[in-house]
């Protein structure tokens, strides 16, 4: 006989999906709803949510990103990473001085980098990656 392993499932995770079901965003509507939660999550910050709660978050963001790359494609993408890089710095109003604490660099590399003196390195595209939810493909 072979035991079927029990999923222990927390109580915040089970109250995201009360509130929002995960499931594909099917229209605008779904699609600005999900964005809604994800960003009263994003607001808090990892370190403040529970396992349940980062749990809900990873898949969320999964059907928010299968959903931009279906209605938001924007094509061929001729900028260079480091014009992709400054973008979405510009954009998030991210400083180089915050820049410096997602790469975990110095100052002087920071410069360099954004100079174009100095390519990004793997670390540095998996920690912008994460940081910003994008793919690490935008900084290759």
């Amino acid at each position: 006989m072979t035991k079927t392993k029990k999923i222990v499932v927390a109580d915040s995770y089970l109250k995201l999906i009360r509130q929002f079901p995960l499931r594909p965003l099917r229209d605008g509507s779904d699609y600005d709803a999900a964005v809604a939660v994800a960003e009263k999550l994003y607001v808090r910050g990892e370190d403040d949510l529970d396992a349940g709660e980062r749990d809900y978050l990873d898949a969320l963001d999964e059907f928010i990103a299968a959903y931009d790359r279906k209605h938001f494609s924007l094509g061929a993408d001729d900028r260079t990473p480091l014009q992709r890089l400054k973008y979405i710095l510009t954009e998030s109003g991210t400083t180089p001085a915050a820049l410096r604490k997602i790469l975990n660099c110095s100052q002087p590399l920071v410069s360099m980098i954004l100079n174009g003196d100095r390519e990004l390195s793997k670390g540095n595209i998996r920690a912008l990656a994460e940081h910003f939810k994008v793919e690490a493909g935008l900084f290759l």
